[in-house]
């Protein structure tokens, strides 16, 4: 059967099935059970709920996948003949079906997380304050979208280190945390970290989804711009 070129680039990603399909399910799996112990080693207190942390590793992996879909597995497709526009559709494609995964997982966890009382301790693994503790659907999608934005995140990495090497990637990574700092600078100035606590302390689920995919519109924009200007 003949494939579309994405499905064909999509096709060629997954012959990496480790980085892929294995690693974030081994990393959420080796957090949760890091989690399990730490809390049977920690006394009860006095919270409805022992938040954990574990489910982040699961978006560090991520973060790098992105970054390998373009670093090393760009080249060679470029001298198959791919072009630039179909091998990133192909890896967005590729992200886009992991995150609906990856968010599926999120919801089935916290309705065995919620029927189970945190797994007979209060664990809150799958749920997160204020991100993902809501309905099951607003979870998976607040998870999907969280989980594009780090690999288009990684992936726009990958593609400014292909075009500009170590040295324009720092460059990259810096100003961004350049960004920060001024902007960080000018809440200061302007008395403004009060109002910024309330936002965040006021923001539903449903508008951090917006503020994600917003993110991932950025994300997108910027590495296409960069693929297309890219030379192997």
């Amino acid at each position: 059967m003949r494939h579309t070129p994405i499905v064909t680039v999509v096709r060629y990603l997954l012959l990496d099935r480790v980085t892929y399909l294995v690693l974030p399910w081994v990393w959420a799996a080796f957090g949760f059970l890091l989690d399990v112990v730490v809390l049977k080693l920690t006394p009860v207190g006095h919270t409805d709920h022992r938040w954990v942390g574990g489910l982040a590793a699961v978006f560090l992996v991520v973060f790098s996948a992105g970054v390998q879909s373009v670093a090393r597995a760009l080249p060679f497709a470029l001298a198959l003949g791919v072009s630039r526009r179909t091998y990133f559709l192909g890896v967005t494609a590729l992200a886009l079906a992991l995150a609906v995964s990856f968010g599926l997982v999120v919801a089935a966890g916290q309705t065995l997380e919620r029927a189970t009382g945190g797994w007979g301790m209060d664990m809150g693994y799958f749920r997160v304050p204020y991100l993902l503790d809501g309905p099951w659907y607003l979870s998976w999608l607040t998870a999907a979208t969280a989980f594009v934005l780090l690999f288009v995140y990684g992936m726009w990495y990958g593609l400014i280190y292909r075009r500009a090497g170590l040295p324009g990637t720092m460059i990259f990574g810096a100003t961004q945390l350049g960004v920060l700092a001024l902007a960080a600078i000018i809440a200061t100035w302007a008395h403004g970290w009060a109002d910024i606590g309330r936002f965040f302390t006021t923001i539903t689920a449903t508008g951090v989804t917006g503020v994600l995919a917003a993110a991932v519109a950025v994300m997108l924009a910027g590495g296409f711009a960069t693929i297309r200007r890219l030379t192997i």
